[in-house]
């Protein structure tokens, strides 16, 4: 994670700070697993605490939704240090957020008081690639106490917009099933 975060200094004086703990397959529907991810409050030096950030292999959408506390989602697309197109979303529990195909996403927890837990249907047959993120070190935009700060290791980032969450969990779940190229 050192490597991700904005705050470089902080990071290697805390390689071993725990940042976030994910539960995997608590519950099963077929193909899909249901995972819990449980994030305490705590800051990265002035950025908030995240996870590292992912994408799916194949194209395989994820759906998230909010158990305890208060969300960002940070969603990016990205190719060759170039950002196509880059969002946030904001989340509290009975929120939902579906995760585009090919898109990379973060999770932060914008409180320094509140533990956050997410819960996320994701396919069995995909795997999550940390390659990108890792070689732009991070996303493109840190959350931190002095706002949204670009990652200056990309060469295009394109303005960042803010969407709205879903109000209610999708009643089929076959769209997390399908590859998309």
């Amino acid at each position: 994670m050192t490597n991700v975060i904005y705050d470089k200094d902080f990071g290697q004086k805390n390689p071993e700070l725990e940042l976030y703990e994910v539960y995997r397959e608590i519950k099963t529907d077929k193909d899909l697993r249901w995972d819990i991810t449980r994030i305490p409050p705590q800051m990265l030096g002035k950025e908030f605490v995240k996870t590292k950030g992912n994408r799916n292999n194949h194209g395989f959408q994820e759906l998230y939704t909010v158990l305890k506390g208060e969300a960002i989602f940070l969603m990016q697309k990205a190719k060759n240090g170039l950002i196509e197109d880059v969002f946030a979303i904001k989340a509290t529990p009975t929120n939902w957020i579906i995760v585009p195909p090919n898109y990379e996403i973060i999770t932060i927890n914008p409180s320094n008081k509140k533990t956050l837990e997410t819960g996320n249907w994701v396919s069995n047959k995909t795997k999550n690639i940390y390659e990108d993120i890792e070689k732009f070190k991070g996303a493109c935009y840190f959350y931190t106490v002095d706002g949204w700060l670009k990652n200056k290791n990309y060469q295009k980032i394109t303005k960042l917009r803010f969407e709205e969450p879903l109000k209610s969990e999708p009643k089929n779940l076959d769209f997390l099933r399908t590859e998309i190229k």
